[in-house]
């Protein structure tokens, strides 16, 4: 509904799964995605970590592998993944490509049904998490005994 062209998601997420749903979100929303992974090794770590030597003996080790990756409105990877590598992934990505492709599949445009259905997006500012207390139970109405006279 915005007309997102260009969708960026940086994330510690890596992995298989992690590129199949970078290349969904790019399907789905016909837009492009940029997955920033980070990449990290064992020895990125500052040698004043507490315990940083026992935690990871091995200095080479990937904490991280990274996985960045560029990927085109069709879910095409165009770019990456960079896997246990630093680096800069690069690709020329052009807006028009995402705008045109959001006829093939729009999901809040051309078919949709406003007749049947709406989304409201309230953007005021909330808090993440919201306590409410219980609304204190009404006590039952006490009514006087019927008197009864013998």
């Amino acid at each position: 509904a915005q007309g997102i062209d260009v969708w960026v998601a940086p994330t510690w997420d890596e992995g298989d799964a992690w590129i199949a749903s970078m290349r969904h979100i790019a399907q789905e929303g016909r837009c492009w995605v940029i997955g920033a992974g980070c990449a990290i090794r064992a020895s990125d770590v500052p040698a004043d970590f507490p315990h940083r030597d026992e935690l990871y003996p091995d200095p080479d080790e990937w904490l991280n592998p990274g996985d960045s990756v560029i990927v085109a409105p069709s879910g095409e990877i165009v770019a990456g993944p960079l896997r246990e590598a630093y680096g800069i992934l690069t690709a020329e990505i052009d807006p028009v490509v995402a705008r045109t492709a959001h006829y093939t599949l729009d999901v809040a445009g051309h078919y949709n049904r406003p007749d049947i259905f709406s989304l409201r997006v309230d953007r005021s500012p909330r808090p993440q998490v919201a306590f409410e207390e219980p609304e204190a139970a009404s006590a039952p109405a006490v009514s006087a005994p019927d008197v009864i006279e013998l």
